[in-house]
């Protein structure tokens, strides 16, 4: 039954057929006696002596003939349908290859204006401000980057796009070597605004304050999520699910406390720690109540419905001895604010975050990070979470949901910079606010780890990808099969031995992958592979930085280099007023402590 259904329009068509061809039969065999030759003849010419077949005619040549021939005609068509073959010449086992930049790049990057284009390699570019560009040559700006140690990341992608100096731009420095380099060059040519935050050596470094930017409850929830992902609390129970929402509990209570009641210049996160020690608990009095435990009961009688209050109450409600162990593992997770200098590094800002997106004149935030020790990753991590959160709502809230200047993140050792939380659902949503991330790995494998079964979506949302080199398994097989498979010609020779000697000759078609995984290992180091979402691959070579136009102003030495003390120093005191000293020993002990809080009531010192 379903057959006839899917057939329907060809029995229809074989009937009509069927009657007028036993009319034609009709009228030929009375007409002209049979002779078919003149029918057709006279048909030809007079075309109109159709419509004088009737009627219909129950003749055995006029039914059997045609009938036979329309179900003939009705089943060779229904047959060939459903057993129609397609056939894709030169493309029967694959149809990857090279892309064209003449041709699949045309009108996707600014000829007009080179500086208008983020670079990917010698010939391929994409236009950064694509507004007034067709549609169909719109791509999102985020880029992944993948390249092994020694392939060029930094020379061949970070530099040749910073000098481009069409953006604001966020830039982890894992070397610290970056700012160094650029630095001169972005503050002179480019008029930018240099901020640096150097988590290697506290003493070159301006200062971040996390709390300037909590302006909320949700806000105090992402930082907090954010803190608990990059720190690791005590011993087993770093990982139970109990102790994990109890420290979640305390921090959410006592950063509320802090930024709501707290003077201004003890607003910082070395104030939560210091709460954490004045939180003592004893394990044989549940009554017993601690300075902090005053502090919240005054809040409580001025605001019983204040979001620390309640979230103190929460954390209340284990016992003594339950409490001494969470409190141990908030102070083991928290110990690096213990640090004198890191607690002077994050006592005030100096980096002003929230004007990176701004109109007129442009900033570069350096980020120098170490690529071996991830001690202080946890506030690397903040910020980054910190910038994309503030600067979509800024983009929402007051510039109509898109930035006025391009704030590019070029994230070099992405996976050494620790955990962003939502980083899967921030980067697909970007975009729009005129914000874009650059991701550059060594491999891709080092996003599992740290984003599990979120890294391919995170991959996955930028619509270009490029290959620097590398050698890792996982990463070669992944790209070999992106590529996909190309159709090639294949020739056999046989030769047989014999008494009668035989020779013969076979073409045959086979598919092959466009680039094979030993060629991947074995690609030239000055060749790269760039992948752009809707475009064929391109191997090309990698850009040469010395023939960007201002490379001339790029430091290979003495010439141009950016000194950071020097700059920090003018910036701190503008009339030589004494160095600010930066407590470098860890041995160092700091004055005596002294918090305090207001209330309707008054102030209180602990």
């Amino acid at each position: 039954m379903e057959k006839i259904k899917e057939n329907k329009a060809y029995i229809i068509l074989g009937v009509i057929l069927f009657i007028l061809l036993n009319y034609l039969f009709y009228y030929f065999r009375v007409t002209f006696e049979g002779n078919t030759l003149a029918a057709f003849d006279y048909l030809f010419s007079e075309p109109q002596y159709l419509l004088y077949a009737f009627p219909l005619s129950f003749d055995v040549i006029d039914l059997f003939v045609p009938m036979f021939t329309v179900v003939f005609a009705v089943y060779v068509v229904i047959d060939k349908k459903n057993n129609k073959k397609k056939y894709k010449k030169g493309a029967e086992h694959g149809s990857a290859q090279w892309g064209s930049v003449q041709k699949d790049l045309k009108n996707m990057y600014d000829e007009n204006d080179q500086y208008n284009n983020i670079i990917f390699s010698k010939n391929t570019k994409l236009r950064l401000d694509d507004k007034d560009a067709p549609f169909d040559v719109r791509r999102n700006k985020n880029v992944t980057v993948i390249g092994g140690s020694g392939s060029g990341k930094t020379r061949f992608i970070v530099k040749p796009n910073m000098l481009q100096m069409n953006a604001s731009f966020v830039v982890t420095d894992p070397k610290g070597t970056i700012v160094n380099e650029l630095g001169m060059a972005l503050k002179n040519v480019g008029k930018y605004k240099i901020k640096i935050f150097n988590t290697i050596n506290f003493a070159k470094s301006m200062r971040y304050n996390p709390l300037k930017y909590v302006y909320n409850e949700q806000d105090i929830l992402k930082l907090v999520n954010t803190i608990m992902a990059n720190t690791e609390g005590e011993g087993s129970k770093k990982g139970e699910d109990f102790w994990v929402k109890a420290e979640r509990l305390l921090y959410q209570a006592y950063l509320s406390l802090i930024v709501s009641k707290f003077p201004k210049d003890e607003q910082h996160l070395g104030t939560l720690i210091d709460l954490i020690s004045y939180s003592t608990v004893k394990e044989d009095d549940e009554d017993y109540k601690n300075p902090i435990d005053y502090l919240f009961e005054e809040l409580e009688k001025e605001d019983n419905t204040h979001f620390a209050v309640k979230q103190y109450k929460l954390y209340k409600n284990a016992a003594g001895k339950t409490a001494k162990s969470i409190l141990i593992s908030c102070g083991a997770r928290l110990a690096p604010l213990n640090i004198p200098a890191l607690r002077d590094l994050i006592s005030k800002d100096e980096l002003n975050l929230d004007t990176l997106g701004d109109q007129g004149r442009k900033t570069a935030l350096f980020v120098i990070v170490p690529d071996t020790d991830s001690t202080f990753n946890f506030i690397v991590s903040i910020m980054y979470s910190q910038l994309f959160n503030m600067l979509c709502t800024i983009a929402d809230e007051k510039h109509r949901g898109s930035l006025p200047t391009h704030v590019r993140f070029i994230l070099d050792e992405f996976a050494n910079i620790g955990l962003i939380p939502n980083f899967e659902k921030l980067i697909a949503t970007i975009r729009s606010r005129n914000i874009s991330a650059t991701i550059i790995l060594q491999t891709l494998s080092q996003l599992k780890p740290i984003y599990k079964d979120s890294a391919d979506t995170i991959i996955g949302n930028c619509d270009t990808s490029i290959f620097l080199g590398g050698k890792e398994k996982s990463t070669i097989k992944s790209l070999s099969e992106e590529l996909g498979k190309e159709t090639i010609n294949d020739y056999n020779e046989s030769k047989t031995l014999s008494n009668n000697d035989s020779f013969g000759q076979n073409y045959s078609k086979l598919g092959r992958e466009l680039m094979t995984q030993d060629e991947l290992l074995t690609m030239e180091r000055d060749t790269c592979i760039v992948q752009i979402i809707g475009k064929r691959p391109f191997k090309d070579k990698k850009y040469d930085l010395h023939q960007h136009p201002r490379y001339k102003f790029h430091s290979d030495g003495k010439k141009y280099w950016f000194d950071i003390d020097k700059y920090l120093e003018a910036l701190k005191n503008p009339k030589n007023q004494q160095k600010r000293n930066v407590p470098n020993n860890q041995t160092n002990q700091p004055e005596e402590l002294k918090l305090t809080i207001t209330t309707t009531k008054g102030s209180f010192e602990i």
